[in-house]
């Protein structure tokens, strides 16, 4: 950042022109606009607060918007001999972030309404206060997205590669291990590598202080770059060390030590560790920011808009951010009161079971639920089915739904995407194997929204929002198929197979009675 001496801008502010003194009005009605998109967007704003209250994950968050406030009050006084002057280009940015908003909600994909919301602030300053002063504050604005809480989608691959190291890494010290899935055995005890042991919490608080670290203490970009990167590389290794030790000190001692409280104690004493080395390193080629001089960088002045201009300009901003709200709302309006859902036409063939297990899905409660056991020639087969209507109860495609429960007693030991043909069809399913309770089964696991199967998150998150977009329903529903397995889960597919051969008209006969046109 270029500094400006009192003497120097006290020669610059002689030079300036009548009309290019400090813009006052400009700016205060400006800063008006700043805050269209947090009334606008009021709910979306709390949902983003409640997460950083409720997750430890993302309770970073709340320092996100000081830091950023005082980032651009360092840059006060090279504000101040910028002029304002709207960008009339950035309000079609601002209407397509608006759109991928509204987008979002009716998809109901909740870190893409967040991020919308919270790109419309740069935005917004730069449809407002113009290029130069959105170019002066680049950083402080881009720095604002980190207080979007994003990054669960990451658990599960950092799970895998924490048990990857620490499997590897035992093996290489010697110890036998048994592994299945993300649980393994030691010759001392069994362990587990959880959704708290992937070391997610370390990698965004890591890459956090990172780029702000970067920011302040380099100039150049390329080491800004380098740094980053490394920020970014050097929590996955060291959640990997971290989890290997962990183990080893239990190992080691038994089964006395770091399997409780201590276990968290030493995992962050080791990341503060790391990120102090990390740091202390990256502080031999600081970069301390040049003296500016006039004739090395002359400052330009240009006259600012005026108030007339930029009161057109955020009157412009508040119709870009307030009418897509306005038009949710108009599509909302019909679902008030949703009829019922009735799952009661749906009679199989196969003669009914009792239940072969306890287990039951790890998901949001749904509108409608239909849950039953049948023998399909020697094998047990269970058919779980939960329907989801516009919210109620909870949504049907989500990072919080899953197939076993944390610390159910239940584990995935393994996850693959199937394809069977059925009935002259192709049907894609994704195919879990489950353990626990004394008991393995294979599970067949797809989506149904408005008559298309799919056993994607991310195709039925896009079915989703265009039902929605068209109907004004997200109705949807999914589907659960399983059977138990003694040694190879191959043994379980003609069962499944057969069920759906007999029974997949029946079920697609049944969501059509249910969908909404």
């Amino acid at each position: 950042m270029n500094t400006i001496t009192a003497t120097e801008e006290a020669r610059l502010a002689a030079a300036r022109p009548a009309n290019v003194a400090p813009p006052v009005a400009q700016w205060w009605i400006a800063a008006v606009a700043v805050l269209l998109p947090l009334i606008a967007y009021f709910d979306t704003a709390a949902s983003i607060v409640s997460i950083w209250d409720r997750s430890e994950t993302f309770a970073h968050g709340f320092v996100i918007v000081p830091i950023t406030l005082w980032l651009v009050w360092r840059r006060r006084e090279q504000l101040a001999l910028l002029p304002v002057r709207p960008c009339w280009p950035a309000l079609a940015a601002l209407l397509l972030c608006g759109a991928a908003w509204l987008l979002a909600t009716l998809g109901d994909v909740l870190v893409v309404r967040q991020y919308a919301f919270a790109v419309m602030f740069p935005l917004t300053v730069l449809a407002v206060y113009g290029v130069s002063i959105t170019r002066a504050l680049a950083f402080p604005l881009a720095f604002l997205l980190f207080g979007v809480p994003v990054g669960e989608g990451l658990i599960e691959p950092l799970i895998g590669i924490t048990a990857n190291f620490t499997v590897d890494a035992l093996r290489l010290t010697g110890i036998p291990v048994l592994r299945e899935g993300n649980n393994f055995s030691i010759p001392s005890g069994d362990w587990s590598v959880v959704e708290a042991c992937s070391g997610l919490r370390y990698l965004i608080s890591s890459v956090t202080l990172g780029c702000l670290y970067a920011y302040l203490t380099y100039q150049s970009t390329w080491r800004r770059v380098l740094f980053v990167i490394v920020a970014l590389a050097l929590p996955v290794l060291a959640n990997g060390l971290r989890a290997y030790m962990i183990v080893m000190i239990g190992h080691t001692s038994n089964m006395t030590l770091a399997v409780g409280v201590d276990h968290l104690i030493y995992g962050w004493a080791f990341f503060g560790l790391v990120m102090l080395l990390l740091f202390w390193v990256g502080s031999f080629w600081r970069e301390d920011a040049p003296a500016a001089s006039a004739q090395a960088n002359p400052v330009r002045h240009f006259a600012s808009a005026a108030p007339a201009k930029v009161a057109v300009a955020v009157l412009a901003v508040a119709a870009c951010v307030g009418a897509w709200p306005a038009y949710g709302w108009y599509i909302e309006r019909g679902n008030a009161s949703p009829p019922a859902v009735d799952l009661a036409s749906f009679t199989a063939r196969a003669p009914a079971a009792a239940s072969f297990t306890g287990w039951t899905p790890d998901f949001a409660p749904a509108s409608a639920t239909l849950s039953r056991f049948y023998q399909v020639g020697k094998q047990p087969v269970g058919f779980t089915l939960k329907y989801y209507r516009d919210g109620n109860g909870g949504k049907l495609i989500s990072s919080t739904n899953r197939l076993a429960a944390i610390r159910s007693g239940w584990n995935e030991t393994g996850v693959a995407i199937r394809t069977e043909t059925i009935a002259g069809r192709p049907l894609v399913f994704r195919e879990t194997t489950l353990v626990g309770a004394g008991s393995r089964f294979v599970v067949w696991q797809w989506y149904d929204i408005g008559g298309r199967p799919t056993a994607s998150n991310y195709v039925g998150k896009l079915l989703q929002t265009k039902q929605k977009f068209l109907t004004g329903s997200d109705d949807g529903a999914v589907l659960m198929l399983f059977s138990p397995y003694d040694e190879n889960p191959a043994t379980a597919h003609p069962a499944l197979r057969a069920f759906l051969e007999t029974h997949l008209a029946s079920i697609d006969a049944m969501l059509a009675a249910n969908a909404r046109q």
